[in-house]
């Protein structure tokens, strides 16, 4: 119990040293945005950056705080959607907030109505009434009408509010979609990925990560040109998605790379799935339909890992990722589990 207690202690020590060593090593600023890239190449979370800086130490350009400034440059995507986040969870908070004091305040106004309709009712029937009495019905019908207005426009903000709620749904479920394959994008996987970690850890069943990337996916664009390689990148998508299922998810993770989860599934029952498509696709040799020339062979690698085998979800996308690279580095086009 001890030793469970330590572990995720060790963890967090372990990423504090690798993130503050990068930085010292390569005599970088300790700033932010440095911190914040160090963070997704270190954690696990940023699979990609974790081999552009592993590239990149061994070029002899080596890392620099010029080249680390254009990948903070490059990431306003990210920005933009961590934005988006805080908006729409404000906008939900603010909507709740609205929608509960305009019912409430409909409730009372509709209550207040009716009694003053009573009351309304009750002072023209009475018989001899004074001017002021009279004049107080008058006033007492204006106020009537009034509060029905009133009740009338709060009714009609809270619908609008309720219109503007299936608005914000939509946006939140366009911002998980990844425009181009019509797959969940990585912000999507993320949130799937802990729901799945915690209703799987709590069910004691299997699940497994696995990273999968197009091989030499560059010289598709370089010969093919960029439209045809979104075709490719698509057309994995289809491969991918037609085993996916309740228990097996596929997201592009970004670029010619994606991610996928399976419930229920041992790394080694989940690397039999993803090698039976990747054989499917191997198989087969493609036209590019626009110019008639042949794209030859389209290949993917994969790693998979056990997501129970590491201390944090993040850590087992690493392990995923580092499995993958083993099996670009093995030749391409094939599986491999990480140990």
């Amino acid at each position: 119990m001890g030793e469970a207690r330590d572990r995720p202690h060790e963890v967090r020590s372990q990423l504090a040293h690798s993130i503050m060593s990068f930085l010292l090593d390569n005599d970088l600023d300790i700033s932010p945005a440095n911190l914040v890239l160090a963070h997704g190449a270190f954690s696990g979370t940023n699979p990609k950056l974790a081999r552009q800086f592993a590239a990149r130490s061994q070029s002899a350009e080596g890392i620099t705080q010029p080249w680390l400034d254009e990948l903070v440059a490059q990431e306003p995507e990210q920005q933009g959607r961590a934005d988006l986040d805080r908006l729409m969870a404000k906008l939900e908070t603010d909507l709740d907030s609205f929608q509960a004091s305009t019912r409430q305040a409909r409730s009372v106004t509709s209550d207040y109505g009716v009694e003053l309709a009573q009351h309304v009712s009750d002072l023209e029937q009475v018989e001899k009434t004074g001017r002021i009495v009279s004049n107080l019905a008058v006033l007492a019908r204006t106020m009537l009408e009034r509060t029905r207005k009133a009740e009338d426009d709060m009714h009609r903000s809270e619908e609008e509010a309720k219109a503007l709620r299936r608005s914000l749904a939509r946006a939140k479920r366009d911002a998980e979609i990844d425009y181009l394959t019509g797959l969940p994008n990585r912000r999507a996987f993320e949130a799937l990925l802990d729901r799945h970690h915690g209703e799987a850890r709590a069910a004691c069943e299997a699940l497994s990560v696995a990273f999968c990337d197009i091989d030499e996916f560059k010289k598709i664009n370089d010969v093919h040109g960029h439209d045809a390689g979104d075709r490719v990148i698509k057309m994995i998508a289809d491969t991918l998605a037609h085993i996916s299922n309740d228990h097996c998810h596929v997201a592009r993770h970004g670029g010619e790379e994606f991610v996928m989860l399976f419930r229920g599934l041992t790394p080694s029952e989940a690397a039999k799935q993803l090698d039976d498509a990747r054989e499917r696709l191997s198989a087969r040799r493609l036209i590019n339909r626009k110019t008639d020339e042949p794209f030859g062979q389209i290949t993917f690698s994969g790693g998979v890992a056990d997501v129970f085998g590491y201390a944090d979800p993040r850590a087992a996308l690493k392990a995923a990722d580092e499995a993958l690279y083993r099996a670009k580095e093995s030749g391409r086009n094939r599986i491999e589990i990480a140990a």
